[in-house]
């Protein structure tokens, strides 16, 4: 073999070589490019692995023991009209929540089930990185004829389910929407269709459910008047449970609270544009309730909270009742907000799911429905949120509902379902399958 054909053979060969070692560097960072990053893309990049996970509300079945009872067996819900402020009937408005969702028969379906699960792992990794707080937010909390039943009979067995107990008991902030007040004091109200009470003995609940802070801010805790409104704050005081939007005077209801976890400083504030009469409110008389009518005093506050905490919730009582679409006044509220410096914004008072909302990278729910209310919740949901030391924020909707008076976790199809739905009415989020919100 003459010397330029060996120069030839040994070329190639060198060529060989270096496209082997080209292949495997490539396939080496391809497969990198694709698996979860542990950093601030971590929900990115992991958008393209197969699912293997079920949803985080997937349980062992419930016991389901409780017997249905019929809907005229407790506390009917209120009226669909509500009076405002200033003693004129407010707007009417409004859908049941089966019939406000795809009349026409269609409704968003929730991403695909792949990328929903990856987004779970892509957070699992990106908590790895510091400490993660966890807070959960769930919607009217009635402690009416369908608790007392309940609680009676079963203890908390007889509300919520251990599963969904457990899971509210492992958050490290648990709020509630507190629609009652706890007095065996004061009369009913006069002309109000429906008017609720419960005993401060059934206060041990709040602590077997977990919960750390409550929202008075609402259309029913003066519903028995000043003297059970005060024994209401009274008895959250003697339990150790912060509240907001409720005061015995005026700077007290607007008060800022704040709770601080893992190094983080949580703020709440709260609000009500629901009430029936001028003299709920804290600025006409006291004790009373923190209202946003005029939303200028809540935009204030939320500006001077936000340089006293690093992550600040308001939570406002609004919308009109069995609509799951938010009023405009809603919305513009919800944007002065953020815009003033709010984190998250968790509403009430439809006693329906409503849309969910991104304002910039800021998310709102404008209403989580019914969570301890009466004996039947068809459709509704907790809010699961996870904050990390950089002040992330990520959300999940767990979806629930009620029967016989005992809320539990809604699996399978129901649930799936209930994120459909929310999905479909919201314009700029949507809820993944695991029921991760993430903008669209």
């Amino acid at each position: 073999m003459n010397k330029a054909v060996r120069i030839v053979l040994y070329v190639l060969s060198l060529l060989t070589i270096l496209g082997v070692i080209f292949a495997v560097a490539a396939a080496d960072k391809a497969k990198r490019r694709t698996a979860p990053d542990n950093g601030a893309n971590a929900v990115a990049a992991a958008a393209g692995s197969e699912q293997t996970e079920q949803p985080p509300w997937s349980s062992a079945p419930e016991n389901e023991s409780a017997s249905k009872q019929e809907d005229a067996t407790g506390r009917p819900m209120e009226s669909q009209s509500q009076e405002d402020a200033s003693g004129g009937a407010a707007d009417s408005r409004g859908l049941y929540a089966s019939e406000a969702v795809g009349q026409s028969g269609d409704t968003q379906s929730v991403h695909e089930p792949g990328t929903a699960v990856n987004t779970e792992r892509a957070i699992d990794a990106a908590a790895e990185n510091g400490a993660e707080t966890t807070l959960i937010f769930v919607g009217d909390v009635l402690f009416d004829a369908a608790f007392r039943a309940g609680y009676d009979k079963a203890g908390i067995d007889g509300v919520v389910t251990p599963a969904l107990r457990q899971q509210l008991q492992e958050a490290d902030i648990f709020m509630m929407n507190h629609e009652f007040p706890f007095s065996d004091r004061g009369t009913p109200m006069e002309d109000k269709q429906f008017t609720f009470r419960c005993s401060p003995s059934y206060v041990s609940a709040l602590g077997e459910l977990g919960v750390d802070i409550v929202t008075l801010a609402n259309n029913h805790t003066l519903d028995y008047g000043r003297e059970a409104l005060s024994d209401t704050m009274a008895t959250l005081e003697q339990a150790g449970i912060p509240y907001v939007g409720a005061g015995e005077t005026k700077e007290r209801a607007e008060s800022l609270q704040v709770i601080e976890k893992n190094g983080i400083r949580f703020g709440f504030l709260a609000a009500t544009r629901v009430v029936p009469v001028v003299e709920w409110k804290v600025s006409v008389q006291t004790p009373g309730l923190f209202d946003c009518y005029d939303d200028r005093r809540l935009v204030e506050l939320v500006r001077e909270a936000k340089e006293q905490c690093d992550f600040l919730v308001v939570y406002p009582h609004w919308g009109i009742e069995r609509s799951q679409i938010p009023e405009e006044y809603q919305t513009q509220t919800a944007a002065r907000c953020v815009e003033a410096g709010a984190d998250l914004i968790v509403g009430a008072h439809s006693h329906c799911l409503q849309s969910v909302e991104y304002i910039g990278d800021k998310p709102v729910f404008y209403s989580l429905g019914n969570f301890i209310f009466g004996y039947n919740i068809k459709s509704s949901a907790y809010l699961h949120v996870t904050v990390n030391d950089k002040k992330e924020a990520v959300c999940r909707l767990v979806p629930v509902s009620s029967s016989g008076g005992i809320t539990g976790l809604s699996e399978g199809s129901s649930g799936e379902q209930i994120l459909s739905e929310v999905s479909g009415i919201s314009s700029t989020a949507q809820i993944l399958s695991s029921g991760v919100v993430t903008p669209k």
